[in-house]
């Protein structure tokens, strides 16, 4: 199965309680896709309250996919490609904008680093 950034699955979401089959938004770019054998999501879910800075309320959640109103919480795990993963759909592109945005938010301020591979 073909993976792009902004697919949304379903998938066996291990979380704070367990692990829950839920759905999850493709985080993971198609460079990242070319060799490691994981995959990188980001939460999708329905608990809509006790939003914060890094969660994003989907506008066409419907469209993607999704059977109710739903949105992007920035806890973002690796699955293993071999995971049972169903692909759902795929988010429009305002709302993969905004999640973008989100997981900026969330992740340290990383700049314009270099990799050094010598």
């Amino acid at each position: 199965m073909v993976l792009n950034s902004g697919d949304l699955v379903s998938v066996d979401f291990p979380g704070v309680t367990g692990i829950k089959r839920r759905p999850a938004v493709i985080l993971s770019s198609a460079t990242y896709h070319a060799i490691p054998p994981d995959i990188i999501v980001g939460l999708i879910t329905s608990q809509i309250k006790g939003l914060g800075d890094t969660d994003y309320i989907l506008q066409d959640w419907a469209v993607a996919g999704l059977r109710v109103e739903s949105i992007f919480r920035s806890f973002i795990v690796t699955l293993p490609r071999s995971a049972n993963i169903i692909q759902i759909g795929h988010l429009s592109e305002r709302d993969w904008q905004a999640v973008r945005a989100c997981i900026k938010i969330a992740f340290a301020e990383l700049g314009d680093l270099a990799i050094d591979r010598d």
